[in-house]
């Protein structure tokens, strides 16, 4: 019989928000597949788990997954986990879950912490129906095509951003939707946390006065 995969979340910041679940997954896991191996290595030793680690990112993700598609057929169980939060979303995890569901191979989901509902949650903007976006695209027709769906559908959208580009996307978010409801979420469930309400110009008047801006960022928008 083959093993299974599972989809483990892991903590976003606050290591304390690890799951029993999750923890009891990854000591049982004949392999860890991570998407940071640092990274994740740091969160295994805090909780003393000795699971074999392995790569799994962009870079690597076709050979990768044929590696690990093959030991999933002959048994073994392997957890995946991204650099944090719930796999599968804006990371490479989707390309193994596809191809296991296409081998016949069960997956299994590990539930926990997520930077998207944790900001949506926290947010203030309505919570009833939303639409995540990912990261918005560099290119000017794309970053276009995405206001357009912003302009037309109703709903609190979800994204994620970089710091490095953040002020610049607030820019471009000011001249185009400056009146739209937004919130920024950063380094979420971290010593450091920090929520910033507002209209797209306020924030954005904010954030351009800033001589560093540092972490994770989720960015909401309403209209």
């Amino acid at each position: 019989m083959s093993g299974i995969l599972y989809i483990v979340s892991t903590p976003i910041g606050n290591l304390k928000d690890i799951t029993l679940r999750a923890i009891e997954i990854l000591k049982e896991a004949d392999i860890v597949a991570a998407e940071d191996t640092r990274r994740t290595g740091l969160l295994l030793k805090n909780f003393e788990i000795k699971s074999k680690l392995t790569p799994y990112h962009d870079f690597n993700k076709e050979s990768a997954t044929q590696h690990l598609i093959r030991e999933l057929l002959d048994g073994k169980i392997i957890a995946l986990v991204s650099d944090a939060g719930t796999p599968g979303i804006s990371d490479p995890g989707y390309h193994l879950i596809q191809k296991a569901l296409e081998n016949e191979i069960q997956v299994t989901p590990v539930p926990g912490p997520s930077s998207i509902l944790t900001c949506l949650v926290a947010s203030g903007l309505p919570t009833d129906s939303f639409m995540f976006l990912g990261y918005l695209p560099k290119k000017d027709k794309k970053m276009n095509e995405i206001l357009n769906l912003i302009n037309t559908v109703k709903t609190t959208f979800i994204l994620f951003e970089s710091p490095l580009r953040i002020i610049k996307t607030m820019e471009h978010l000011s001249n185009n939707i400056p009146d739209y409801r937004c919130v920024i979420g950063r380094e979420l469930t971290k010593k450091f946390e920090e929520f910033i309400r507002g209209t797209v110009s306020e924030i954005y008047n904010e954030l351009k006065n800033r001589k560093n801006i540092k972490g994770e960022i989720v960015l909401l928008l309403h209209k």
